[in-house]
């Protein structure tokens, strides 16, 4: 799952911590999603990054 949001932080030039501030999930969070310390959010902070990013839902809900 985190190789989707990688590859868009890096088209963006934005570190995991401006994804976190953009979208407010907590930052925190994201670096346990991206370490693989947590596997998944709920749905409304999907939500959050899917807006920040400027992508769809189906983006991160798609495997």
């Amino acid at each position: 799952m985190w190789d989707k949001i990688q590859v868009l932080l890096d088209e963006r030039g934005w570190s995991v911590a401006e994804l976190a501030r953009r979208s407010g999930v907590n930052y925190t969070m994201l670096a346990e999603l991206k370490s693989g310390k947590k596997r998944d959010m709920l749905l409304g902070n999907w939500s959050k990054l899917a807006d920040a990013l400027d992508v769809s839902l189906d983006e991160f809900i798609r495997r």
